[in-house]
């Protein structure tokens, strides 16, 4: 069991394929972007998956992506400040913990870049796994020991193999669109935010303030096709029509940006993560969504898990793999959900929780 094959390149796949070549085995990622994918909202690597991070060397070029933030601020539709903080941040939480805050893209470079001797096919997907053997939009059918979907929110593996989305997805009531903009509000290694009753979101500086990332957000469930940006565009500007403050300038620069990133907060709840010789990994299996700020460090934990363990045994990789690690995903999916209820407030156990799995040493 020694040829694998991994559906995705963000931050799941990249980090099994580096710890999959560590332990010697031929790695191949499929990409249905045409290269590793731009933008994203600033992401959090935090308790254990800080760990799996220092154990592949990276530890020092990770703390070199930080965001830097200095502190937070709120304003209401006028803009007029309701709340400034300099000890914690809306993206990134305890400013003076030793969590890392930086940008999807830059991780998932650092990443790609880390694990060497990694075939990828960008700009395929998979159409078809029946045993070893998967058939590609593109490229000649072959022949895998395992498949590993970590293809995100709206995996592609999971739909072949165990079913629709809709039979494992949680709409939790909200819907978020991230992008890159001039830092046009001139903020400097800060993050200000705006929360209407409906629509909201907030501006942080990016880049040594050489540009930021927006967030736009609004409350209720509605349907849309993930793969139609133009429409998602439209959608955005739609619900914030009159919402004030900046975001008339933000959504003009909405409509340049070529990273715009739009879905629903959601989580993905499974019985299951592993079926045959199929196994899920990170949002894919999981989803905590943005609202547990865990998705990451999941990620990274349960590759750093999933490659150990075949590594180990391939006969009981899977059943080990979700034996070491849903303890630690529900806790943090259940947290979201209280992240949810609590409007933000701090949940007193956030850190217990993050740090409630004891790394295995394969």
């Amino acid at each position: 069991m020694k040829n694998v094959l991994i559906s995705g390149a963000s931050i799941g796949g990249p980090a099994l394929a580096y710890w999959l070549r560590h332990y010697g085995f031929a790695v191949t990622v499929v990409e249905r972007a045409r290269g590793l994918r731009p933008g994203g909202q600033a992401i959090d690597v935090r308790g254990p998956a800080l760990e799996v991070v220092e154990r592949m060397g990276l530890g020092e070029r990770l703390r070199s992506f930080s965001t830097n933030m200095r502190g937070m601020n709120v304003v209401d539709a006028d803009g007029n400040e309701l709340f400034r903080s300099t000890t914690h941040t809306i993206s990134g939480g305890d400013l003076a913990s030793p969590d890392v805050e930086l940008l999807r893209d830059d991780l998932a470079q650092m990443l790609f870049d880390a694990a060497e001797g990694v075939e990828y096919l960008f700009d395929d997907t998979i159409t078809s796994i029946d045993g070893t053997r998967v058939t590609f939009e593109k490229a000649a059918p072959r022949d895998f020991d395992v498949v590993v979907g970590a293809d995100g929110l709206h995996s592609n593996v999971r739909r072949l193999v165990f079913g629709p989305e809709e039979e494992f997805i949680q709409h939790l009531g909200t819907n978020l669109a991230v992008f890159t903009a001039p830092n046009f509000l001139g903020l400097d290694h800060w993050q200000t935010f705006q929360q209407g009753e409906v629509v909201g979101g907030g501006i942080m500086s990016a880049r040594a303030n050489a540009e930021c990332r927006v967030y736009m957000g609004f409350n209720g469930v509605t349907s849309f096709d993930h793969r139609d940006v133009e429409a998602q565009r439209r959608l955005l500007a739609e619900r914030f029509e009159g919402a004030g403050w900046v975001w008339p300038t933000a959504l003009k620069h909405m409509w340049e940006a070529p990273d715009f990133h739009f879905d629903s907060m959601s989580q993905i709840r499974m019985d299951s993560w592993s079926r045959g010789n199929v196994v899920l990994l990170g949002d894919a299996g999981y989803c905590g969504s943005p609202l547990s700020g865990q998705g990451t460090s999941m990620a990274l934990v349960g590759a750093y898990v999933l490659a150990g363990e075949l590594a180990k045994d391939p006969t009981t990789a899977f059943e080990r793999y979700e034996e070491v690690l849903r303890p630690y995903v529900t806790a943090n999916q259940d947290m979201a959900l209280r992240n949810q209820e609590s409007g933000g407030a701090p949940i007193p156990e956030f850190a217990e929780i993050v740090n409630s799995l004891e790394l295995p040493v394969y």
